[in-house]
This record gives C-alpha cells, sequence and structure tokens, in this order.
C-alpha cells in the first residue's frame, strides 16, 4: 500500500453505521423483509420491479462503467460517485470518460496522484463527439453534454461489448457487480437495460400544455443504463436513433430531457429493445419523483439518484436520509479507498510498485523515519477545485502563489482585497474539510466573485506539512508568464499587482535578463493595524514601532541580505548577493526551478529554494516600491516541533547535508559556497 495518514476512525465509524442502517431498514421504520412488494409480479411492460436477483459476476472479471462529463463541478460530483462505487466493488473496474479539457486535466491529475489498484481509466474527447449531437436543440441544463450518451456505442472501443452508463449525479449503495449482473438477464433481441422514470412527466399531466416526447407508459429514466454495445451497433443504433429523433424533432422542435427523450422515443417505437431494471438501480429525487412506491417497500437500496436541478436541496419528504448518505461518501477519506483487490492479480497504477519498493527498504528505526516516508508519500490532487477562468494573455501578467492549510482560511478574503490579479492556491485539506472550504467560498461575497483564483486541494495524508509539494503544485498551475512566490499570511501592497507588471517590463525580465525580483517583507505584532497605502506610510509605521522587518527578532539572517537601510532610499532597483539562510519573496518567470520536496514542516524549505536559483544565476534584484506585511498568528503544528524536537532539527539537518550533496553532483565546485555556508553555526531556519 501507498504511505498515507491514520484512518479517521470517527468518519469510517459514522459511515458503517449509515451503511448498515441503509441494509437493515426502510424508510417507514419497519426492518428490511416486512411485508412489501418483493412478491408481487411485475405491472405493465416497463414496470421494474424492487427485488432485485442477487447473481455475481466472476470475481475478478473487469466492469466498464463510461460516464460524461464537463467543467468544474461536474468533476466533483463524478469524484463523489466513484467513491461510492470503489467503497462496495469488489471487482477491477474500468472506468470510460468523456471530457472537455478542463474535466479531463481535473480528473486525469486526481487519478494519477489517487493510485487506486485495479482500477483503469480511458479518456475520450467531448469536443469529437459535439458534431454527433449539435444538431439537436436541447432545453435540459446539461447541454450539449447531456446528449452525448447517444453517441456512446460508436465512441467506445469496437472490442467492448457490454458497458454500464452512469450519471455524474448518481450515488451508489451497493456493489456496482450486482448491476453487471443483470446482463445476464437480457434475452437475445434486448440491448438496453433501464429503470421506469418515477414522475409522471411523460405521461404529460404534470401542466397544462405540457407535451413530453413520446414514451412506453411512464418511460425510462437514463441516468444508469445497461447498454449491450455489440448488439447496439449490428442493430444499427446511430442510424436509428438519428432517424427518429429527426422525425420527433418536426414537432417538438427540441429535446427537454437531453438523450432520455430520444431514448425513449426509440423504446416506444421499438419496445423489445429494452429490459426493466428493478427500481432500487436508479432511485430517482427528481421535482416530482413518485420514488417513495419504490424505496419503501424495496429490500435494500443500490443506487440513489440526484435528478432535480436543485440536487441535494430537492424537496422530498425523506431528502434528509438520502442527503446523509451522499455527504457521508462526499466527505469520504479517499485514501483509506486505495486497497488492494485479494485474491485478483492486477497491474498496480504506474509508480507504485516503485513506491513500495522505496518503502519496503526504509527502516522504521530510522529517527527520520517519518520524514522518509512522507517524501514517498503520493498525495490526491484535485486542480481548479472550483470553477476558474482562464486569464487573458498578457506578456508580464503575474500569478500570486501560496499554499495553506484550514486553519489559514482566513487570510482569502483580505488577500482577494490586496491582490486583484490571478492567483493559484494550494490547500493541504482532509475530504471533509474540503467541502466545509466550498462552504466557505459559496458564504463569502468576496470569493464567490473572484473566478481568477485557482484553488488545488491536496488531500492530507501523512503526519508533516507537505509544504514545497503544496507550492509545487500551485506553481505548475500559474497561467501567466510570471510568478510571485508568496506565503498565506502576508498581505501585499494595494498597488504591488500594477507595479510588479510595470517593473517586469521596464527591467525586462526574463527575455533578457535571469533575475528574481525580491519584495521586501514586513511584519505587524499587531492584530489590527492600519494597513500602510504607500512606502512613505510604511515607513513612518516602521519608525513608531508599529511594523519591524520580517523575522527581526527570531531569524534576523533570513532577510537581512535585502539590506532594508538601502531600501528605504532606494528610488531604482538594486542587486543584492546571495548569503547564507536567505528567503525572500520573489517574482520569477513561470519556468523557474520547484521547490525541492524533501523539505516538508518548518524549516529550510524556502532558503533550498533561494540556493537554487542562485545555483542557477538568478541575479537578486530588490524592487523600491515593492512591499508584503506578514499579519500575526498562532505558531504551527511543525514550528512548534522543530523548536521543541532535537531530533527534528536533527532529521531536518540530515535533509540540508543530502541537498547539498544533490548541488554538488549538479553544479560540481559551484556548489562548495554553499557547502561553506551550511558549515557556518545555525539557529532557527
Amino acid at each position: 500500500m501507498l504511505p498515507r495518514g491514520r484512518p479517521r476512525a470517527l468518519g469510517a465509524a459514522a459511515l458503517l453505521l449509515l451503511l448498515l442502517l441503509v441494509g437493515f431498514f426502510r424508510l417507514d421504520g419497519r426492518p428490511r423483509g416486512t411485508a412489501g412488494l418483493d412478491g408481487d409480479p411485475p405491472g405493465d411492460h416497463n414496470r421494474s420491479g424492487c427485488h432485485p436477483p442477487r447473481p455475481r459476476p466472476p470475481k475478478c472479471e473487469l466492469l466498464h462503467v463510461a460516464i460524461v462529463c464537463a467543467g468544474h463541478n461536474s468533476s466533483r460530483d463524478v469524484i463523489t460517485l466513484v467513491k461510492s462505487l470503489l467503497f462496495y466493488r469488489r471487482n477491477p473496474l474500468h472506468l470510460h470518460l468523456v471530457t472537455d479539457s478542463v474535466a479531463r486535466n481535473i480528473l486525469e491529475t486526481l487519478f494519477q496522484t489517487w493510485m487506486v489498484p485495479a482500477v483503469h481509466i480511458s479518456f475520450y474527447d467531448a469536443e469529437e463527439l459535439k458534431p454527433q449531437v449539435s444538431w439537436i436543440p436541447n432545453k435540459h441544463y446539461s447541454g450539449l453534454y447531456g446528449l452525448m450518451k447517444l453517441a456512446l456505442p460508436g465512441v467506445l472501443p469496437p472490442h467492448l461489448a457490454r458497458v454500464i452508463v452512469l450519471d455524474t449525479d448518481v450515488t451508489f449503495a451497493s456493489d456496482i457487480a450486482e448491476l453487471w449482473a443483470l446482463f445476464a438477464h437480457f434475452s437475445d433481441k434486448q440491448v438496453i437495460g433501464l429503470v421506469e422514470n418515477q414522475s409522471d412527466w411523460y405521461l404529460g399531466n404534470l401542466w397544462k400544455n405540457h407535451r413530453p416526447w413520446p414514451a412506453l407508459g411512464r418511460g425510462f429514466n437514463t441516468g444508469v443504463i445497461l447498454l449491450q454495445l455489440d448488439r447496439l451497433r449490428q442493430a444499427g443504433w446511430e442510424k436509428t436513433w438519428r432517424q427518429i429523433a429527426t422525425r420527433e424533432l418536426r414537432t417538438l422542435l427540441a429535446t427537454s430531457l437531453a438523450d432520455q427523450d430520444v431514448f425513449n422515443a426509440v423504446i416506444k417505437e421499438h419496445p423489445g429493445l429494452v429490459w426493466p431494471l428493478p427500481c432500487v438501480w436508479n432511485v430517482q429525487l427528481s421535482d416530482h419523483s413518485q420514488a417513495e412506491h419504490c424505496y419503501l417497500e424495496a429490500s435494500d437500496l443500490k443506487v440513489i439518484h440526484w435528478n432535480s436541478p436543485k440536487k441535494l436541496r430537492v424537496k422530498n419528504k425523506h431528502v434528509a436520509f438520502f442527503r446523509s448518505l451522499h455527504l457521508t461518501f462526499l466527505e469520504y477519506d479517499g485514501n483509506l479507498l486505495r486497497r488492494e483487490l485479494f485474491g485478483c492479480s492486477s497491474p498496480l497504477p504506474p509508480r507504485a510498485e516503485q513506491l513500495q519498493l522505496a518503502l519496503a527498504q526504509l527502516d522504521e528505526e530510522d529517527a527520520c523515519f517519518q520524514f522518509r516516508q512522507q517524501q514517498l508519500t503520493v498525495h490526491r490532487v484535485h486542480l481548479t477545485f472550483l470553477p476558474h477562468e482562464l486569464p487573458a494573455p498578457q506578456p508580464h501578467d503575474v500569478t500570486l502563489v501560496a499554499q495553506l492549510s484550514m486553519d489559514r482560511l482566513q487570510m482569502l478574503e483580505a488577500l482577494c482585497r490586496h491582490w486583484p490579479g490571478p492567483m493559484s492556491l494550494a490547500l493541504y485539506l482532509t475530504d471533509a474539510e474540503a467541502q466545509q472550504f466550498l462552504r466557505f467560498v459559496a458564504a463569502s461575497a468576496v470569493l464567490s466573485a473572484r473566478r481568477d483564483v485557482a484553488y488545488h486541494v491536496v488531500y492530507r495524508d501523512g503526519p508533516l506539512y507537505p509544504v514545497n509539494q503544496l507550492r509545487n503544485v500551485a506553481l505548475a498551475q500559474a497561467l501567466t508568464p510570471y510568478v510571485f512566490l508568496s506565503d498565506i499570511d502576508f498581505l501585499p501592497a494595494y498597488s504591488l499587482y500594477d507595479y510588479l507588471r510595470t517593473s517586469i517590463e521596464q527591467l525586462e525580465l526574463g527575455s533578457r535578463r535571469k533575475a528574481a525580483l525580491v519584495v521586501p517583507a514586513f511584519e505587524t505584532l499587531h492584530y489590527r493595524f492600519g494597513f500602510p497605502s504607500s512606502k512613505a506610510e510604511l515607513l513612518a509605521l516602521l519608525d513608531s514601532g508599529s511594523l519591524h522587518t520580517f523575522r527581526y527578532h527570531e531569524w534576523p539572517r533570513g532577510h537581512a541580505p535585502t539590506d532594508y537601510a538601502r531600501w528605504r532610499e532606494a528610488r531604482a532597483p538594486y542587486l543584492v548577493q546571495w548569503a547564507a539562510d536567505y528567503e525572500p519573496y520573489v517574482v520569477v518567470p513561470r519556468d523557474c526551478p520547484h521547490y525541492d520536496p524533501r523539505f516538508m514542516g518548518f524549516g529550510w524549505n524556502k532558503v533550498a529554494h533561494i540556493v537554487e536559483l542562485d545555483a542557477q544565476q538568478y541575479e537578486l534584484l530588490v524592487l523600491p516600491e515593492a512591499f508584503i506585511v506578514h499579519l500575526p498568528h498562532t505558531p504551527s503544528l511543525d514550528i512548534s516541533r522543530f523548536r521543541s524536537s532535537p531530533a527534528y532539527r536533527d532529521c531536518l539537518q540530515a535533509l540540508k547535508d543530502e541537498f547539498h550533496q544533490d548541488l554538488s553532483r549538479r553544479y560540481g565546485a559551484a556548489a562548495l559556497k554553499y557547502l561553506t555556508a551550511l558549515q557556518q553555526p545555525r539557529g532557527l531556519a
């Protein structure tokens, strides 16, 4: 297994309790198995029964699942759906994801870093499907993407015979292998498995002049579909649905429920194509749902479908019960799903075997075992967790790059007020904290109004704060030519964004000059103070004792080379020389060296980066009108460990020595000056 932090026992226990309740009690309070419809015969042709048979496919058979996903919000929904699949599954899975570029970037990174055994991922470009469905007017909120399931038989690999197709807004409460096993009930002519629609939509009596697409009885819902692909292709599926859709559009003009309308029109004309699935495989919580006729009497529930535009806010007298089930998976620790399928030989995810070998070679008696182990930890990464708009291309634009954890969320609003430009922020959160973060942003008018702030969630795993890994995630996702490498506890001068862009242009940074622009750092020890609007005001606060140069009282050598005395009088940028333990905040081209990920927790994480910049011959150029101010906060857990634990400090020293050895291998004799600096007496770093 990959290294990970200690499971949250309370969360796991709560999930187990909830799932036991789902399995053993009905929503009317009676135990499962009491009088109900389990023995009742089915009604009309497309009535879905509530008593699914329980065959299973062979233990290690690969199950194929197709999902259409586009955009930031839909990507988050897919992850919750996949969590519910993984929680119950006993078979290897192959996910076929039809995505736009946004969803692919998010989900490809997520699955690469999640590294779940026995899960295969294939991506298909939604842009290539658009011409096949763009001719169909669609009034449904899903837009073009809501029609793409119609084209899946022609898009998925020709050798693929069967697939389960899922909407992104479903949550599993059972093993998907049970659903896959229902393919065995298809006759030779049946090619589609669907649950009956659980509202009166297709009966046409919801409101006056309501005219739905044709359907067989109540029609079918397409949130969960079993497709017998080989038979569909042989039967000329594409020609059939296109002909029927073209004919119906002459009078109906547009679809109201996207692909579902077309599927139902085809089934109305060819009823022998469908095998009705038991109702529990698609319990529909739409605005006009009558799903309780299914779930109040069913022996157990299998799939919950939030098929209302209101999603979890839908009006339903039992919605609290279903919402609890969904939220449990929403906040469930995805690290716990990195479990192997015992008895099924399946290739490990890329890099997993090498990581396992490296972990096996670690000595648990080593005083620095925690550091070594966490260096090998692969954190799940969810890029652009919230909707994000790409910045307009500007040759001298700058992205503020920083990282934070849950205890620093309160800094975000102030930072947005001070920095009007793009930002790339990495957040170190648990799955539950990520949902709290969503609510925090939604409740803030300042944060919800910004679309140029990219939030990247790195999921918590392990006892040490992976500060440089977080910085690297945020840095790699910056989209402007230049980046301002800051920390979340600093507020920039109100004018800094514009000033940096002007300075970059004037100094010809990047094009003709390889330089890092130093932004002088200050700090206040007061939780409330008037933020300076200019350098003159800052100097006045400095002289009055309301402000200080950053860490002057704890670690002055970290910023002394900036030469604050010179900065007071400077009117033009000036060069400074690298010195031991120098760790300024800098503006550099986006393609600058990344941070060294071996440094985590407190100590030397920025220092090592500045050493790397100096080794690569970046000039250090101090800007005369730039400044940032550090706000006070309680000490982090990692700085407390550093101060209290000699073993922690010894491990940090070992990492420094290894860092210098790597420098020597890469830069040869040029690295000697850093070795000399390392041998000097040290205090805090």
